[in-house]
């Protein structure tokens, strides 16, 4: 009995096995078609709307993650939106649960090499000076966690606007990596104390604590994001879009300098900025109690 059931067991050991072997490789298939899939998509879309255009992270099964691909697309946006005068308002947003948990880790550990990383940094850091840098104000639409390099991106924004859900980080100290480059951000915004403890402990901080740090500027209900920013969008959409570049570029100019300088170089801002048409336009409009007809000019 033995010697006629024994080939018959081992057929079924036998068949399991190949049945096991076989759900492995299309778990490891379904993966691969899952991660082919995201990089087949847009990392960044661009939505414009009236004067708004929104770029949102598209990387969702990744938590938006900042890889070297994300942020070329999302620089190649802002490049454009430089030049485009029908957009007056920048919205960065992410997809998915949350608004980016910062750099891409794996992609930097299958990278071990110098130049890899000092590229890496040094083209994040590019991608965060050009946010300062376009004329039009940025304005982060926060849900879900905002860590490391995602932290970085919310500081460098003009405006942040969060819901309760928000939280954020700089975590790097936890893993080994200090947090050396995203606190050029947000020691900016926040005072050195509370910077130095985020650096420090390395804890999520959720959305009221950042908003009494000042590195965001409201917090609303998730359900109310949307149209708050929506609402700070249009507001800013009013303005001249002459004078809000004038005004964007002197803010980030001056913030740094000491006070005397600062003053005599915002004194020249002015003057230049009483000379364009857009202020002669503006105070007219105050004085006669009208609307303004802004020409950007």
């Amino acid at each position: 009995m033995l010697a006629t059931r024994l080939p018959y067991e081992m057929m079924l050991l036998y068949s399991s096995r190949l049945m096991m072997n076989s759900n492995r490789e299309n778990l490891r298939l379904m993966k691969m078609s899952d991660e082919i899939s995201e990089y087949q998509d847009p990392l960044v879309i661009r939505t414009d709307n009236n004067g708004t255009s929104t770029l949102t992270l598209n990387r969702p099964k990744s938590y938006n993650a900042l890889s070297q691909s994300l942020m070329l697309e999302l620089q190649t946006h802002l490049d454009n939106i430089r030049i485009d005068q029908s957009i007056m308002v920048v919205v960065i947003k992410g997809a998915g649960p949350g608004f980016s948990a910062g750099h891409d880790l794996k992609e930097m550990r299958n990278n071990k090499n110098e130049v890899f990383f000092r590229n890496f940094f040094e083209q994040c850091s590019t991608l965060m000076q050009s946010i300062i840098k376009l004329p039009q104000p940025v304005i982060a639409q926060i849900h879900g966690t905002a860590a490391a390099a995602g932290c970085q991106l919310v500081a460098t924004c003009d405006l942040a606007i969060a819901s309760t859900t928000a939280k954020f980080a700089t975590p790097g100290v936890n893993i080994g990596l200090f947090c050396s480059t995203p606190m050029v951000a947000v020691s900016r915004k926040l005072p050195r104390k509370k910077m130095m403890e985020m650096l420090l402990m390395g804890d999520l901080v959720d959305a009221e604590t950042a908003l009494e740090f000042g590195l965001i500027n409201r917090v609303v209900a998730y359900e109310q994001l949307e149209k708050t920013v929506s609402n700070y969008a249009n507001k800013i959409k009013e303005k001249s879009p002459l004078v809000l570049k004038i005004g964007k570029e002197a803010f980030y100019n001056q913030i740094d300098m000491p006070l005397a300088d600062a003053y005599k170089y915002t004194a020249e801002v002015m003057t230049q900025n009483m000379l364009v048409q857009d202020a002669n336009e503006g105070i007219d409009a105050f004085i006669e109690k009208r609307v303004p007809n802004w020409t950007g000019k």
